[in-house]
């Protein structure tokens, strides 16, 4: 168990801390290219350098992008990134026209991004309210209060701040482009890092700053034409479509007054984007139609990127919901969607792939009459919340107390507040959550998944390890001959901590989507009948704790750590399951369909990746099972002569 925890632990510390330092370098560089698409106009104009400063200064930045590109982690992609930069350096170079370098720096942004993925889009939404607010105590001085660049500081300073308020530099920079700069700073000017400030303010300043060309005047203008002209929403839902749109590329698919008006209303009301469910049902339709079209054209890859986006941008928002209005729809849209990924994967003759779609969008239909409910009748409601919360509850309720039960059988009382702690910290973290299930709900579906598939499968382990441990201490005199062993010692420092970290996963990953499921069911009104479900669930989880607990303390000892055992294991097998699923439902592992039922309970969803992930897990209990029975028929036969000689 110490080995064990270690190992994870390192894990977990090292993985986010080698990411993050890649997307740090990509940041940068992107930042660097969004910089000279912006501002290479002001320093070359028709072939010759009109302001010599400003053209040194892109010069250095091609230099630059050039080194750091070269220091990136190695991919794939990398060797055509400096490519890309080599062919800017000399763009800029040959004093090329600024819209063949403003196309070159964008392209390799672009394709920097696609090979090192950063965060393009807020985690929840701005509010622009604190990002005015924030503005002007800490920009204000430099840029002005109406962001002209005429702030009581700019005097002194070289270059001068920027002036927010120029219409030409502003329509080429995206609010992505404006949150980098205040996050990173920019070199060679006084601009600093506010890298300090919460991820949630720089973006609400990004969206504060980006207001200052786009007078509030037009606003009600931007807001009758993006509520009353489809097409104008089409390509800007969600946040991460509107923070990384430009808005010249706004104006050339419509005009510059709707691009104007438009961008005036979205930049002050980004929550505008956020998709309704009649919205999200028609995204899911569009992807599924742009899929289709992608695979007729043997464009597989795209094909597969729209079928993912279809289900965590447009469907995986409406499950919560759907969860309570429909739970069988829900189940049979979720298996279709994730066997049309895999059908994209094996290559299925087109026809077989449209057919499979308008079976989806049949299902769809059905799924828009059940949401087009307004809201649940209390008993629904009372039903869906003890229900939810029963269900998420006993998951965690069975590993938690089977933890106090060893702990107590093993008399190692002083272990006990640790499982505790393990506990309480998971439900503190999910009341944290609650205030900002709102915002999750909407926007992160696949942030969703991956924290439910990664904890499931982490917890999986870590009970493949106990259950086989305990199997082996139901053995005949093994547990006596345990303490004698180790005596004093039972459980390490380094175990105990183990108890608390499982715990925390387990309670955790059950808390974190029992609150998005009741986030969903107290929108739908009926908050009483709501709040009589969850305290009538919270009374029976009581009851059953109590009694497991009583119970186990009647059993013997060989029996507990038999039953204990195969509880692990049930476990074990369960959320391998349903970690497989989580990381299938956020793509980050394919998935092939297999003429199977789905059992949700026992976390059986039939795709191959999955079965075989549980396959394995189940092989590696029975084998430690067996291996257990073995040693511990052999330690018996050992003792027997020595019993008998001391007889």
């Amino acid at each position: 168990m110490k080995i064990f925890t270690r190992t994870v632990l390192l894990a977990l510390l090292l993985v986010p801390l080698h990411l993050s330092a890649k997307t740090a370098e990509a940041q940068t560089i992107w930042r660097l290219l969004d910089y000279v698409a912006v501002d290479y106009a002001s320093a070359v104009q028709a072939g010759a350098v009109s302001d010599a400063g400003e053209y040194a200064e892109m010069q250095d930045f091609a230099a630059t992008i050039q080194r750091e590109i070269a220091t990136l982690p190695a991919s794939g992609q990398q060797a055509g990134l400096a490519e890309g930069a080599k062919a800017l350096d000399a763009a800029i170079a040959s004093k090329a026209e600024a819209a063949t370098v403003a196309t070159l720096a964008r392209q390799l942004a672009s394709e920097l991004l696609a090979a090192y993925p950063v965060p393009l889009a807020p985690s929840v939404t701005p509010d622009v309210t604190r990002g005015v607010a924030l503005y002007a105590t800490q920009c204000a001085g430099c840029h002005g209060a109406t962001g002209r660049g005429d702030g009581p500081l700019a005097s002194n300073m070289s270059p001068p701040p920027v002036d927010f308020t120029d219409l030409a530099r502003a329509r080429e920079r995206s609010v992505f482009g404006l949150y980098q700069v205040i996050s990173q700073g920019l070199d060679g000017t006084a601009m600093p890092s506010y890298a300090a400030l919460p991820e949630t303010d720089r973006w609400a300043v990004a969206f504060a700053v980006g207001q200052f060309a786009y007078p509030a005047t037009l606003s009600e203008q931007g807001k009758a034409l993006w509520t009353s002209t489809a097409s104008l929403r089409q390509p800007l839902q969600g946040l991460q479509a509107l923070v990384s749109q430009r808005p010249a590329e706004l104006a050339a698919a419509t005009d510059e007054a709707t691009m104007l008006a438009t961008t005036a209303y979205l930049r002050r009301h980004p929550e505008a984007v956020l998709p309704s469910r009649s919205q999200s049902l028609q995204l899911v339709r569009a992807r599924l139609a742009e899929a289709v079209a992608a695979y007729q054209q043997g464009d597989r890859q795209s094909a597969g990127r729209f079928a993912v986006s279809a289900y965590l941008d447009g469907f995986e928002p409406l499950e919560p919901v759907l969860a309570i209005k429909a739970p069988d729809l829900l189940r049979s849209l979720e298996t279709d969607l994730t066997g049309l990924r895999g059908q994209i994967a094996s290559g299925v003759e087109p026809s077989a792939l449209q057919q499979a779609v308008t079976t989806i969008e049949q299902k769809l239909a059905l799924a828009e009459t059940a949401l087009g409910e307004s809201s649940s009748s209390a008993s629904s409601s009372f039903g869906g919340a003890f229900a939810i919360l029963l269900r998420e509850g006993l998951e965690a309720l069975l590993v938690v107390v089977a933890m106090l039960a060893f702990l107590r059988k093993a008399g190692r009382v002083e272990a006990i507040p640790y499982v505790y702690g393990g506990t309480a910290v998971a439900l503190l973290g999910g009341i944290a959550t609650w205030g900002a299930a709102t915002y999750l709900v909407t926007i992160s579906g696949a942030s969703r998944e991956v924290i439910e598939g990664a904890s499931a499968l982490f917890a999986a382990a870590v009970l493949v390890f106990i259950g086989i441990w305990m199997h082996g201490k139901s053995q005949a005199g093994a547990w006596q001959r345990y303490i004698r062993e180790k005596i004093g010692a039972v459980l390490s420092r380094q175990s105990i901590w183990g108890l608390f970290l499982l715990s925390f996963v387990v309670v955790y990953r059950e808390v974190f989507e029992t609150i998005l499921f009741y986030v969903a069911l107290w929108s739908q009104g009926n908050g009483k009948a709501v709040i009589a479900g969850a305290l009538s669930a919270t009374l029976a989880l009581i009851v059953i704790a109590f009694l497991l607990l009583r119970y186990s303390k009647r059993l013997p000892l060989t029996q507990f750590f038999s039953l204990s055992a195969l509880l692990m294991a049930l476990l074990a097998v369960v959320l391998t399951g349903k970690g497989v699923a989580g990381l299938q439902e956020a793509d980050l592992l394919s998935s092939r369909l297999i003429d199977l039922p789905r059992i949700d309970l026992l976390g059986f969803y039939p795709t191959l990746q999955g079965v075989s992930a549980q396959a394995i897990c189940l092989t590696i209990l029975i084998v430690g099972f067996a291996w257990n029975r073995r040693t511990g028929a052999q330690a018996a036969v050992k003792a027997q002569p020595a019993s008998a000689s001391q007889g």
